[in-house]
């Protein structure tokens, strides 16, 4: 028996949810707009950290520095971001980019795109405030803009882009909507359903510039479809306290778990 009970103590622990609060989870319908869930403040505007690739690989491709899901491939390089582990430092394509949130391979895209081209183009897909001045006096936009700092955008932002998205309405190739359509990762969800989204995770910034590594950002956001029929969708939590589980894939799990339920709420 005592030696059952450190065992019964670690299932329980892995089954009790990470504290984290909901700041928003916003559906709807992808080709009316009608919302048909909104909970919690869904126009506040924050960083949209790694979510902001889906947008960045619209971008990418209209403007050929992408060429379809397996090209380019860019090599890694030794001065490259790599806090993301051992998938970061390896040649990398637009799908391994997406799969793995690679930073460095992001920075590629907007260095090739500059300031200009890259607001432009958020102008165009009206993705937020369409901000890429980077931290101010820092000259980092290139490399940050998306990141806790100026680009900034709202939950119900986010779904109106993607409904863009997803309804061609974005003023760019048909081949930029198809080839990110492609990478962006699809699962089954239960019920019949499938979902595509991107996670993002990143913290707030005190008045010093430091993180607040206790307060960090979840998004996951995306579309789900069944039989025919395709919702858009952004949820977005705040930790409550420093977690070692990405505050991204912990909301993308959250969402993924409730959408049963959530689904049974809505017509």
């Amino acid at each position: 028996m005592k030696h059952l009970i450190p065992c019964l103590l670690a299932i329980i622990v892995s089954v009790v949810p990470v504290g984290a609060k909901t700041i928003c989870t916003v559906i709807a319908e992808a080709e009316s707009g009608v919302v048909l869930l909104e909970q919690g403040d869904c126009r506040s505007r924050v960083t949209p950290a790694s979510t902001f690739k889906i947008a960045l690989s619209v971008m990418g491709f209209d403007s050929g520095f992408l060429s379809d899901a397996s090209t380019p491939i860019l090599p890694f390089k030794a001065g490259y971001v790599d806090w993301g582990g051992s998938n970061w430092k390896q040649a990398t394509n637009p799908t391994r980019w997406l799969k793995y949130s690679v930073v460095w391979f992001s920075r590629q895209i907007t260095a090739a795109l500059g300031v200009e081209t890259l607001e432009r183009y958020a102008l165009a897909l009206g993705y937020g405030n369409a901000d890429f001045s980077g931290d101010a006096g820092r000259n980092n936009a290139l490399e940050r803009a998306w990141i806790s700092s100026s680009l900034k955008i709202a939950p119900v932002e986010q779904v109106a882009f993607l409904r863009n998205l997803i309804n061609r309405n974005l003023p760019v190739q048909s081949h930029a909507i198809d080839m990110t359509m492609a990478i962006v990762e699809t699962a089954p969800v239960g019920g019949g359903w499938d979902i595509s989204g991107k996670t993002g995770a990143a913290y707030p910034r005190r008045a010093d510039r430091s993180f607040d590594r206790a307060k960090g950002w979840g998004w996951f956001v995306g579309w789900a479809t069944k039989e025919g029929r395709t919702l858009v969708f952004a949820r977005l939590d705040q930790d409550e306290k420093r977690e070692s589980v990405s505050a991204g894939i912990r909301a993308k799990e959250a969402l993924l778990h409730e959408w049963q339920e959530l689904i049974a709420t809505i017509p």
